[in-house]
């Protein structure tokens, strides 16, 4: 693990706290276990780490889809990396903090997710999160074999917050 990571939280949509109050420290608990279940990658061979976890609205992901990705409709979690490749070290000076990047999770989509597979909202947060700093340290879904040590990455992730097997789910009626 890192000497020092700073998770840096703002919510600048009000449904996040009125639904789910403790959304601000879940999420930072989820980027952390991230980084623990990443066994070795940017964050933890730094001497510092910093991330940006914004829990917004689907209007403000939308736009950020749209100009950064071409998609102009919202969806769950958009990360956006700074750090280049998994080294982290490109472009910062000795000892500065490795800038891994910014996660933004969207309300309204994230909570009609989290009630469509009759799942919670703080779990699917957490879920979300985990899933979204995986983007950050370098995980992706180019290939069937990295998609899944991503995800079971996210399992070990969720598994050390006391949250079930999202990809494990009983068959539904």
């Amino acid at each position: 693990m890192a000497k020092m990571i700073e998770i840096a939280v703002s919510i600048p949509c009000s449904a996040w706290t009125k639904a789910l109050p403790a959304a601000g420290r879940l999420g930072r608990q989820a980027a952390f276990a991230a980084i623990e279940a990443s066994q070795g990658e940017v964050a933890s061979r730094a001497a510092a780490a910093e991330v940006s976890l914004v829990l917004a609205d689907d209007a403000l992901v939308q736009a950020l889809n749209r100009d950064y990705r071409g998609h102009d409709r919202p969806t769950n979690v958009l990360s956006f990396a700074l750090a280049d490749g998994k080294d982290g070290s490109s472009h910062r000076p000795d000892g500065a903090p490795v800038l891994l990047g910014d996660v933004i999770v969207a309300f309204e989509t994230a909570a009609a997710e989290a009630g469509d597979e009759g799942g919670n909202l703080a779990d699917h947060l957490c879920h979300l999160v985990v899933h979204g700093m995986l983007h950050l340290l370098g995980y992706g879904h180019r290939t069937d074999a990295v998609s899944e040590r991503m995800q079971r990455m996210e399992v070990q992730a969720l598994s050390s917050l006391g949250i079930a097997d999202p990809y494990c789910q009983p068959d539904r009626q």
